[in-house]
């Protein structure tokens, strides 16, 4: 792939900052991955418009990311194009008991600002490490809590660039699921619709909450979140620990000894350390209690022999 190439058509798109063969590493909360082939940050919908066209015109598959918190990217990075939604995607607005929020955004603090609001509905937010696009596309939860209870809408791109507005019953949600785990789609920007709530009652909650992530994940340790879905009736981790695989280490990847449906990165792991682990887990705990666990991370790329 010559850069010569490529750039005249971005460039005849408006899109100018294109970056080649950029390490993913330093774009996933894992600090693990490959190289993608093309890579922009684009930090106005024109200029994800452009960049969705002129991938389009090039032929080139689309990978969007956010904040890199929910994404295992392989060894052998990323073909085609890939779009980074962080800062310039940040913008944040509330409307009486509403708050519309661009897809970049952290899910962390479009939560917290709504609880300063007084806002009531996305605490259970406060503790998920993604982006607001991220948050709609898998339907991220936590504390018995999802992201669909309080979604009104979003403004979600097509392969085409064009915009349409999809209301809640548009994403055919479930848990950890959304149609655009299906079907290609870039959301733009959502609408979370809220209720009047008590400021002091929410701050203690959020801060018990944290306390209580900080006591029991590996928050120092690179990692993604929890790992696997936890299966109707149990939990990951708890079938994890009691298959005896908690603080397994496979190169410089390990099971967390803190949080079981947790994986780290001990400081050199390559993403197929992280990916025998959960390879290893799956098959022991089929094994063993015949249950099939679920990855909510996304595998993205390839191995190194692909390339």
């Amino acid at each position: 792939m010559v850069s010569e190439t490529l750039l005249p058509v971005f460039s005849s798109y408006g899109v100018e900052d294109v970056r080649f063969n950029e390490s993913m590493a330093a774009h996933t909360t894992w600090r693990i991955g490959g190289t993608a082939d093309v890579f922009v940050v684009p930090t106005t919908i024109s200029a994800l418009t452009g960049a969705v066209r002129a991938a389009r015109e090039l032929s080139l598959p689309i990978t969007v990311i956010g904040r890199g918190s929910n994404a295992l990217v392989l060894d052998g990075g990323i073909r085609g194009l890939v779009i980074k939604l962080h800062d310039g995607f940040a913008d944040i607005q509330f409307e009486g008991q509403s708050v519309i929020a661009m897809a970049g955004r952290s899910y962390v603090s479009a939560a917290n600002l709504s609880v300063r609001h007084g806002l009531a509905g996305l605490e259970f937010a406060t503790g998920i490490p993604g982006s607001v696009g991220g948050a709609v596309m898998m339907n991220a939860g936590a504390y018995g809590k999802e992201t669909c209870e309080v979604l009104e809408w979003a403004d979600v791109m097509d392969e085409n660039g064009i915009i349409q507005r999809m209301t809640n019953s548009d994403f055919c949600f479930g848990y950890r699921y959304s149609i655009l785990k299906d079907q290609p789609g870039i959301v733009i920007r959502a609408k979370f619709q809220l209720k009047e709530g008590n400021r002091e009652a929410l701050t203690a909650t959020v801060k018990e909450w944290k306390l209580r992530r900080a006591q029991t994940q590996p928050l120092s340790w690179p990692n993604c979140g929890s790992v696997f879905r936890n299966p109707e009736g149990t939990h990951a981790a708890r079938l994890i620990q009691e298959a005896g695989l908690k603080g397994l280490r496979h190169g410089g990847a390990q099971i967390s000894e803190k949080h079981a449906n947790f994986i780290v990165n001990c400081g050199d792991a390559k993403a197929a350390d992280v990916l025998w682990l959960i390879r290893h887990a799956q098959n022991t705990i089929r094994e063993q209690v015949g249950i099939d666990l679920e990855t909510e991370v996304r595998v993205l790329g390839e191995p190194t022999s692909g390339r």
